[in-house]
């Protein structure tokens, strides 16, 4: 651990001195499923902003970092991987998206060394993981409110409650639910195409446990994919259609798809980094994670691109288009990592309704 000490305390004295300078059912059909990359290389460089001073650490540090799993957190990891590689071009990363699940069964079988999460970790998975001698350290990055979203050409769908969402999603609804004026009335009678992740999503585990009660209890004739930018194109591209995955995703293309708010007994709300960070966008927001196994830290390149994502954390998760942390939660990760606290904080997995306030006092246990 004394390279990651070394390296941290390198990464916040820099970080300083850069602020001063510049302010279903069996029988049911399984969803149809779009194609998802399984590996996403990452590009050799990037572009290094101007207000930040981040030298390479370790001359001649190399290695590979083999990263995969949720795709709801992948735009956060794939800019922290681009700046660290433009300053340690030799340390190749590697990036799967094959969902929070899929992650998890390759970061238990010892394949990868780190896991994106979108939420945390199952029971399941942590006895999978120690069955096989996995020890972890789980560590927060960033927030998000999944978006439920349509295509711009739905005028009536403004807002939607949750008991709405439920009976549109819930297993009873398959092959039942099908036109949009089952849902109100006084909307059209038009077919509902529905969008979402994949089952080995953690986005899909969240949002199933939020709406519907359970995770993984959904009706089972929608269209799923692990890649979020085929479903936002679907959505894009059918006016009947709805479909939900992460903030970023939504803001990225918010001149092609609207947001539906939600309102779960308090009124309807947009997702937004205000209403995420209030806790006013409920059910919806949860926290986002990274996996990385213990032993990995005894490889100087992940210790050194492990302590630069949490030092520039709050920076470039907003650039990802997320929500950042309070810098209180950074603060206790780099904690959780020098000190080697292993294993997760929650009973295991998604932690439906859980605010930042209540995740900060989870963290500092």
């Amino acid at each position: 651990m004394r390279t990651f000490h070394r390296v941290l305390a390198a990464l916040v004295t820099l970080t300083a001195l850069a602020a001063c300078g510049t302010p279903a059912q069996d029988s049911a059909p399984v969803p149809t499923t779009a194609p998802a990359p399984t590996v996403a290389p990452m590009p050799t460089a990037a572009p290094m902003p101007t207000d930040a001073l981040m030298p390479k650490l370790t001359s001649g540090l190399s290695g590979t970092i083999v990263i995969d799993g949720s795709s709801t957190v992948f735009p956060i990891t794939e800019i922290v991987a681009m700046q660290f590689g433009s300053v340690v071009p030799e340390v190749q990363i590697t990036i799967g998206v094959s969902g929070t699940g899929g992650g998890f069964e390759k970061f238990c079988a010892g394949e990868t060394a780190i896991s994106n999460a979108s939420r945390p970790i199952k029971a399941e998975e942590m006895a999978e993981c120690e069955e096989r001698g996995i020890d972890f350290i789980e560590l927060p990055v960033a927030y998000d409110g999944i978006s439920v979203v349509v295509n711009p050409e739905n005028n009536w769908a403004q807002c939607m409650t949750t008991d709405e969402l439920r009976l549109l999603w819930e297993p009873a609804a398959e092959g039942t639910v099908l036109r949009w004026n089952q849902i109100r009335a006084d909307w059209p009678d038009e077919p509902v195409t529905l969008y979402g992740p994949g089952r080995d999503s953690g986005t899909y585990d969240y949002f199933t446990d939020a709406l519907v009660g359970a995770e993984g209890l959904s009706r089972r004739d929608f269209t799923g994919s692990e890649d979020d930018y085929v479903l936002v194109q679907n959505v894009a591209d059918n006016r009947s259609a709805l479909g939900f995955f992460g903030y970023a995703y939504y803001v990225e293309h918010v001149e092609t798809i609207r947001a539906v708010q939600i309102d779960a007994g308090r009124g309807c709300v947009a997702p937004s980094e205000a209403t995420i960070v209030s806790g006013a966008y409920q059910p919806l927001s949860r926290p986002l994670f990274i996996y990385v196994r213990a032993d990995a830290f005894d490889r100087p390149e992940v210790a050194e691109f492990v302590a630069f994502y949490l030092v520039n954390a709050a920076r470039l998760v907003q650039e990802a288009r997320y929500v950042p942390l309070p810098l209180a939660a950074y603060e206790l990760a780099q904690a959780r990592v020098a000190e080697r606290k292993l294993g997760s904080v929650f009973s295991g997995g998604s932690q439906v309704g859980l605010s930042i306030e209540e995740l900060l006092v989870l963290e500092g246990k």
